[in-house]
């Protein structure tokens, strides 16, 4: 026992001696610390970020490792550990580089491939609002209201609407709209100018304690620029009287702080024969101040408002009896308007070298109207089946994060600590689904009140390095409070229900070499439901949770290509669901999900670089028969990809595709929706300062539905109803030229 002891108390000795630290500062060619840069062990895989000073510690550090800095931009900087830098303080000078895969570091992150998107964000930046989810893989969208209203969002298996079943934010801001006039959820993501995009952050599955209601396929994340290099002007005109114009100017320039202000305008008819009579306006005010040592402090003011004409989504049956064509309308009085301004404030302490806080500030006042006719003349055969949905909203919400990096044992090992809490308070007034006529006759009211929707929460989460394992649990605690007046009953009418919800999320991640990672994912989502549903239901059955589970693998087998699989699967509990658009709850039944996604990125040369991705999934209802347990809409098999060409000469642009297999239109796959294969090309030249391009959408000019409906409807003097696809179609061939100047 003695010798044991002896032993035990020498191997502890001559662990002290073995295991150093490494810390320092990353800066610029000017000498300005750079946050966010990866420093990474490649013997032992263990990694850290600078923080806002530039400073950075990597524990268990030994003698002739290799520990390289990395950040997007910039050159990969490589320092090997000799007797001198043992428990030393280096200095890093990184040097600015064109964006390449190489620049990305394959890191124990739950989020990784998000890393490797952003090389496809940078090298084919975002050219239109529409553009910005489909930079997920396996996540498709479809607009099918004149472009002023949300996108439809599917992913893994989800037919998600504008947002159900995502939760989207914009610098911390966030996006969906809980008890929307027209569904939960709903992420209207054309407030964000494509300009502005830094990076997108994203991840699928509901595996993040950070991340609440609606994470239950799962989240995205933008952050936009904090400062801009270069004023920029750029004007755009296209097809169908298209016109857009874009703004980016600094305003203030220091050491310490900045601030730019950044305007987009578009004005369009579309391809419709009915002019959309488009236009949409969007200002952002940034003021950002830096002091590169201890804090870092950005405020945001942004306006959007837009308003259009639709369409609408057009019958088989009128365009196959030649009554329209598939540009044309059944009712061209559809459409809309909608505003939203926000103010944000985010603030970031550096509190010591170890430990952090984030704090986030943000009020948003928004305004929705929107007329549709869906079904013509099913229910009123004399004035047709025009609704309104309005509403007039004011968001009010904080967020605090505490986050420490702890030494566990003797530097061989590392605890992340991440602690939040904050809340989100909605107050909705007038929303409101009513029958009308033209947009100017008011026929009846379905649906009238007042929502007030609470949600505070809180949320724990630990990552712990040990070798090339890294295990990652979090806990997640929402409390939602509803209230709803009915302003529809004669008597004052008001309900009130509350409910909490805790979801354990659990990461596990083996960094078997610098060339493979092993991860597994497993977490308890969900996402609320409509206030009006809660208060009906007496508080049952309103917050499904999705269970949900990622078993995959990174494979990086040189600098120059990655390669990433997943097999997934996503279980959803019962849920009842306010239907907006006709003032009912239906009830959806519980569903499973199971899936495979595969994707790859190569970097072939300096200035070529390609990418693309398949996603396929099995959906089905648990509580039906066979055959009559496919879920509406679920796309099956998508894939997405491109070639990026850059900094060729002076020309620079790309070739991307879009594709959707066949899918069920409705729940015994009687009706079927088409699937579609798109591409699109830009192309640029760059002389001097100045840039002259041309956009390209679908390129060889395919008949495509972009977005389909099973529906029943009833034409003006049709005998009785009939249920088929209707769909809005989608764009032809459309081309854009484009000049701008930076300065």
């Amino acid at each position: 026992m003695k010798k044991l002891v002896i032993l035990l108390i020498f191997f502890i000795s001559q662990q002290t001696i073995l295991s150093h630290e490494l810390s320092g500062t990353v800066v610029d060619e000017q000498n300005k610390p750079i946050e966010g840069v990866g420093v990474f062990n490649k013997t032992t895989k263990g990694y850290t970020y600078t923080n806002v000073s530039g400073y950075f510690e990597l524990d268990d550090i030994s003698l002739g490792d290799i520990i390289v800095f990395n950040s997007l931009g910039f050159e990969n900087q490589e320092l090997q550990i000799s007797e001198n830098e043992l428990d030393a303080t280096v200095k890093i000078n990184l040097i600015a580089s064109a964006v390449s895969l190489d620049q990305v570091v394959l890191i124990s992150k739950v989020n990784a491939l998000s890393q490797f998107v952003n090389v496809d964000v940078k090298t084919s930046p975002v050219k239109s609002s529409q553009e910005i989810l489909r930079k997920i893989p396996g996540l498709i969208i479809g607009q099918h209201a004149g472009g002023g209203k949300a996108e439809q969002i599917f992913l893994r298996g989800f037919d998600i609407d504008h947002g159900t079943d995502i939760t989207i934010s914009v610098d911390g801001l966030p996006v969906n709209m809980v008890s929307h006039a027209h569904g939960q959820g709903y992420a209207d993501m054309h407030f964000v100018i494509p300009e502005t995009i830094d990076n997108i952050d994203f991840g699928k599955g509901a595996y993040y304690a950070n991340k609440g209601n609606f994470n239950t396929a799962g989240y995205v994340d933008l952050q936009t620029k904090k400062k801009i290099d270069n004023n920029l002007i750029s004007l755009e005109l296209g097809m169908f009287n298209t016109t857009r114009s874009i703004n980016m100017l600094k305003i203030s320039e220091g050491d310490k702080s900045n601030a730019y202000i950044a305007s987009e305008l578009v004005l369009t008819d579309g391809a419709f024969e009915a002019p959309q009579n488009f236009n949409r306006l969007n200002i952002l005010g940034r003021y950002n101040f830096n002091n590169y040592e201890d804090q870092e402090l950005t405020i945001t003011l942004s306006h959007f408002q837009s308003k259009w004409d639709a369409s609408g989504q057009v019958p088989q049956r009128a365009i196959d009896q030649g009554l329209i064509t598939r540009f044309g309308a059944i009712d061209n009085t559809e459409g809309g308007n909608t505003s939203r301004t926000n103010f944000l404030i985010n603030h970031n302490k550096q509190i010591d070298e170890h430990a952090s806080l984030s704090s986030k500030a943000f009020i948003s006042k928004y305004d929705f109207e929107l007329f549709s006719n869906f079904t013509f003349f099913l229910e009123d055969p004399v004035n047709a089946d025009q609704i309104r949905q309005k509403e007039n909203r004011t968001i009010l919400g904080a967020e605090t994060t505490f986050s420490e990096s702890v030494h566990v044992g003797d530097h061989d090992s590392q605890l992340n600590f991440e602690a939040g809490i904050g809340f989100r308070y909605d107050d909705v007034n007038n929303v409101q689904l009513s029958r009308t006529k033209n947009r100017q006759e008011l026929l009846e009211r379905l649906a009238f009140g007042d929502v007030d929707e609470l949600n505070g929460y809180s949320y724990l989460n630990l990552t712990y390095k040990k070798n090339k394992w890294t295990f990652n649990p979090g806990l997640r605690l929402d409390y939602f409070k509803f209230d709803y007046v009915n302003l529809l009953s004669e008597l004052y009418d008001s309900k009130s229900e509350n409910k909490v919800f805790l979801g354990p999320k659990f990461n596990a991640i083996f960094a078997a070499s610098d060339k493979l990672q092993v991860f597994g994912k497993t977490g308890i989502g969900f996402h609320s439901n409509d206030t009006r549903v809660v208060v009906a239901n007496n508080g049952e059955d309103i917050l499904p949770a999705a269970y949900s589970m990622d078993l995959g693998a990174f494979i990086k087998p040189n600098n120059k290509i990655v390669i990433n699989a997943a097999l997934w699967s996503l279980f959803l509990d019962q849920e009842f669901v306010y239907v907006g658009d006709a003032a009912i709850v239906e009830p959806s039944g519980k569903t499973r999900r199971l899936g495979i996604d595969f994707g790859m990125r190569y970097q072939l040369t300096d200035w070529l670089y390609a990418n693309a991705d398949v996603n396929y999934t099995y959906a089905r209802s648990t509580e039906e028969p066979d055959g009559s347990d496919f879920i509406p809409l679920s796309p099956d098999l998508t894939s997405s990809g491109g070639i990026s060409i850059r900094d060729l000469g002076n020309f620079s642009g790309g070739i991307s595709y879009r594709f959707v297999k066949d899918r069920p239109a409705n729940e015994d796959n009687s009706i079927v929706a088409e699937g579609y294969l798109i591409t699109d090309l830009n192309a640029n030249y760059t002389w001097k300062n100045w840039t002259i391009g041309v956009v390209v959408e679908n390129l060889f000019d395919q008949e495509w539905n972009e977005t389909q409906f099973a529906t029943e409807s009833r034409l003006f003097n049709e005998p009785s109803s009939f249920e088929e696809i209707h769909f809005t179609p989608g764009t032809p061939f459309y081309v854009r030229g484009k000049v701008s100047v930076s300065f």
